[in-house]
């Protein structure tokens, strides 16, 4: 009747999950020596150069900088550092689903609610440079969920992943996805169906947005409603996050692609007091950058992607250098989870296609992201009083010959190409003892299945379902 516990001889670590730590990773003192330096910053790339990092912030760029006691030091001869990358537009750490689906405004949904802290996407990102990113509902929605912003960092619980400082950000989507035009025969009831259906989806929901917002502004001011003492008005979730935007609390990233859409958008902004930050893919961007930089809208494209749906065939790859000489502030996101680790490539490209600097290529998955998140005030650029969100590369963090080794996170050394090498090491070495104690649980005559449920899966931001619907399996732009 007693009680007992069995005992194991596995080891727990941080997160539970393959790359995990032995132990809760710290800041620490480091002093980066002679390298070349991209800095973002008014003093551009400067060669032969250092950085310091305390206490989770750089306290220094520059050349022949003194060692703080203490600091580990880092040889940089031939390497050179940057800034973290920041992926405007992700989907990875979000459990069992990107998209609610079920109506065509779910502003009251929240990407924060469902963060997963031991998704290996980041710790892979991590081995890519990438240190913060934009968590976003897909696009099954003409008003989606809320976002979240995080650093990605790993072995951390959810709520500590999350950018206090960041201000809030919703999803919205224009398009095919919207109007169900790729979800099957079946899915061809929920309204909108029509591109101008979209449209008035928008508009009907700011219209009762602000309706509401005069409800709660009478209350306040009188505490009546609709001549009823001390009785406020219902409360709703879905019309709060509008009027956030309405308030300029809250800020638009918008899946987008047609010029068309696009206008009618701006437009229909302009009209009921509402701007979007962010026009998300936009690849028809080129065609309509003057009308987004007299708004002061931001566009984040993809590099070179085209031909995967009707609706995208008039891409360019140099859509991102187009919007950048017309002013535009831009960003390459990369909207994939194997993407994501080579965002440093995806700039470079802007390089060939438009002939942007190299400088202002690597703005675009560093600083401009930041700018657009309304976080370059914290990460972007390599600053004294800056988080230390910083990457060593092996080489041109443009080249394809370019490998991460080593990112940090808040001054956190959080992937390392080095102890990288010994963590497959034990993770062989573990699996091997799992299968071993599985053949021996077998003999037995013991189960050694494993428990019965859904495989996560890589979502982009046309996913709906997770498994036999529209993006759930598949890659569907």
């Amino acid at each position: 009747d007693t009680f007992k516990l069995k005992t194991v001889d596995g080891k727990a670590w941080l997160p539970f999950a393959p790359y995990g730590a032995a132990e809760k990773a710290k800041p620490a003192t480091y002093h980066i020596k002679n390298a070349t330096v991209w800095t973002n910053e008014a003093d551009g790339k400067l060669e032969n150069a250092d950085v310091v990092i305390t206490n989770g912030k750089i306290t220094a760029v520059g050349k022949s900088l003194a060692t703080p006691a203490g600091a580990t030091v880092i040889d940089g001869t031939g390497k050179h550092v940057t800034p973290g990358i920041i992926d405007e537009h992700s989907h990875i750490a979000i459990s069992r689903g990107v998209n609610e689906g079920g109506q065509s405004v779910s502003s009251e949904v929240r990407i924060g609610d469902v963060i997963n802290p031991d998704d290996v996407n980041i710790y892979r990102q991590l081995s890519g440079g990438v240190t913060a990113a934009q968590l976003l509902h897909g696009s099954a929605n003409c008003i989606g969920g809320q976002s979240a912003i995080i650093k990605l960092r790993w072995g951390q619980p959810a709520e500590d992943m999350k950018i206090k400082s960041a201000p809030g950000f919703i999803k919205f989507a224009l398009g095919e996805n919207v109007k169900q035009s790729n979800w099957g025969d079946n899915q061809t009831v929920r309204y909108p169906q029509t591109r101008m259906g979209v449209e008035q989806t928008f508009k009907d929901a700011f219209l009762r947005a602000k309706e509401y917002n005069k409800l709660w502004t009478v209350y306040n001011a009188t505490k009546t409603t609709k001549g009823i003492a001390g009785v406020p008005p219902r409360r709703d979730l879905e019309l709060d996050a509008l009027v956030e935007i309405l308030d300029k609390k809250r800020f638009i990233t918008c899946h987008s692609y047609v010029q068309s859409e696009i206008n009618m958008l701006m437009k229909l902004g302009d009209s009921l007091g509402f701007k979007v930050n962010t026009f998300t893919h936009i690849l028809e961007g080129y065609k309509l950058a003057d009308k987004m930089q007299s708004r002061g809208i931001a566009g984040s494209t993809f590099a070179d992607w085209w031909a995967y749906k009707f609706e995208v065939m008039d891409a360019s790859p140099y859509n991102a250098a187009l919007m950048t000489k017309a002013g535009v502030l831009t960003a390459i996101n990369s909207d994939d989870a194997e993407m994501a680790r080579r965002l440093n490539q995806e700039a470079g490209k802007t390089v060939k296609y438009g002939k942007l600097s190299e400088e202002e290529a690597l703005k675009l998955i560093t600083l401009n992201p930041a700018k657009m998140l309304h976080i370059d005030n914290i990460t972007g650029s390599l600053k004294a009083g800056k988080d230390a969100d910083v990457v060593i590369w092996s080489d041109n963090p443009l080249s394809i010959y370019a490998r991460a080794q080593k990112t940090f996170v808040d001054g956190i050394l959080l992937y390392d190409l080095e102890a990288d090498k010994k963590l497959r090491t034990d993770l062989k070495t573990e699996r091997t003892r799992l299968l071993g104690k599985m053949a021996e649980a077998a003999k037995k005559g013991e189960n050694t299945r494993k428990p019965e449920g859904k495989p996560e899966r890589f979502y982009h931001c046309n996913s709906v379902g997770e498994e036999g619907e529209l993006g759930g399996t598949q890659n569907l732009h």
